[in-house]
């Protein structure tokens, strides 16, 4: 197998591509493709105007997003939510993500600092090591890299 060849990143202006907007917060690129790009970004807790920010990790790799996508809009989560076996995983996952946010100003209506969707369930997992959640919905969604980089279907590319 060939290597994909190196190209210089700019990481800020690749997410905005990836995510189709400017970042809401100051990030890191948590998780890179076997391409390079960014796969996964690290979201500070406090957004650019000072407010909480409940997404840790975010799901910036189009491929994944899109498969991950088709089966949440099937309800995935509600069935993850309704299996008993991956209640104690689910609720892990949500404790973890919660102290990741721990001296951050968390306000608003219900508990914004639980991961509430299947990417965050995703992204989170790709970026913390894995675990029953991600491989979860890893089956459900087929989750598996794009043979290149979302980078190259995206505007200017890379």
């Amino acid at each position: 197998m060939t290597a994909p060849p190196h190209r210089p990143r700019d990481d800020a202006r690749d997410v905005a591509a990836l995510i189709g907007r400017e970042p809401f917060t100051r990030f890191k690129v948590a998780v890179r493709c076997p391409h390079g790009g960014p796969a996964v970004v690290e979201n500070d807790p406090i957004d650019l105007h000072g407010r909480p920010f409940p997404t840790r990790y975010w799901l910036a790799c189009r491929a994944l997003h899109e498969a991950v996508s088709r089966i949440e809009s099937t309800g995935a989560i509600r069935e993850l939510d309704a299996d008993a076996v991956m209640t104690p995983h689910v609720e892990a996952a949500n404790r973890h993500h919660a102290r990741l946010h721990d001296g951050a100003r968390i306000a608003g209506s219900g508990d914004p600092r639980r991961a509430k969707c299947l990417h965050a369930h995703v992204a989170f997992g790709l970026a913390t090591g894995g675990g029953p959640v991600l491989e979860w919905i890893g089956r459900r969604a087929d989750l598996t890299w794009p043979a290149t980089c979302c980078l190259d279907r995206v505007g200017d590319g890379a």
